[in-house]
């Protein structure tokens, strides 16, 4: 695909997030504190007045860092949000994500999304319908505010904005290929547990199995998930499942990993895609931690 029709199918792909504030309105960043963790740095800031945001990294780095956006999970935990990246969780492993990427001299961005951490309140579904009934998306709003994350990394003068990666797991792993692939800035997309092939779901029965979240009125007549990432390439893309995921059923991982495997063929990028598959449900292993790294040490 050239880089004309990506930038035709990035427009559609957008247009169906609902109706969004002007990408182009000021930016803006307030600095609360800062909070010595570990052996590393905590900025607690808010983006625009209305996203809580951290920003961590380590006390040993000068000069400008490359960057990784960790979007937080999901499951259920809406309290958790952001705090995600400096105490994990009980699907990832014990070490934080926050003293992991600052250990490597990565800085990380992570965001409550609407309904999580700081922006509770409303449940998720009151959260969906209230949207729906105006116009709005639920997952277009959480997909804006984390393109105005990139924003705000890309101002940020101790980031190099050539060496951005985004990384999650679940929800996160999700919102990951969708940043990168609306995003060009991005240059790395790490997905974990989060390669959901939508008829494949619909075939399986699955729909209940994910939240309201995800769910983007009219998708499916323009994109299936692969074409989605198709738009990533030929940037890098490591995609960790697990073979015995419920949410993520394995014919599916199937589908998506021989379209991308010829997308990327086609690009002449085979070796920039890819999959991994653990014998594993929904969690991050010791192995998937270390395919992360690696990963980022080799192409970050």
């Amino acid at each position: 695909m050239n880089e004309t029709l990506q930038g035709d199918r990035r427009a559609l792909l957008y247009s169906l997030l609902g109706d969004l504030p002007e990408r182009s309105n000021t930016l803006s960043c307030r600095k609360v504190k800062e909070l010595a963790v570990e052996n590393y740095m905590v900025e607690v800031i808010w983006i625009n007045e209305v996203i809580p945001a951290y920003f961590a990294r380590s006390r040993n780095v000068s000069g400008k860092m490359p960057v990784v956006m960790f979007n937080h999970s999901h499951g259920g935990n809406y309290h958790i949000g952001k705090t995600e990246l400096l105490h994990s969780s009980t699907y990832l492993q014990s070490e934080s994500y926050a003293k992991a990427l600052t250990d490597l001299g990565y800085g990380v961005l992570c965001m409550d999304m609407i309904g999580f951490g700081e922006r509770k309140g409303k449940t998720e579904s009151e959260l969906f319908k209230e949207m729906i009934w105006k116009g709005e998306v639920l997952w277009g709003r959480m997909v804006y505010d984390s393109l105005r994350g990139l924003d705000y990394l890309v101002e940020r003068e101790d980031v190099d904005s050539s060496r951005i990666a985004t990384l999650g797991m679940s929800m996160g792993g999700l919102m990951s290929w969708w940043l990168a692939a609306l995003d060009t800035r991005i240059r790395i997309c790490i997905d974990i547990a989060a390669q959901v092939e939508a008829n494949t779901l619909i075939a399986c029965r699955g729909l209940d199995h994910h939240g309201f979240y995800s769910y983007v009125p009219g998708l499916l007549k323009y994109f299936q998930t692969s074409e989605i990432q198709s738009l990533i390439a030929p940037r890098h893309h490591l995609s960790l499942v697990g073979t015995d995921d419920k949410l993520t059923p394995l014919a599916g991982l199937d589908i998506i990993d021989d379209e991308l495997k010829s997308v990327y063929d086609k690009a002449g990028f085979s070796e920039y895609w890819k999959m991994i598959r653990y014998m594993c449900g929904h969690i991050e292993t010791s192995g998937m931690r270390e395919d992360v790294l690696m990963f980022l040490k080799n192409h970050l």
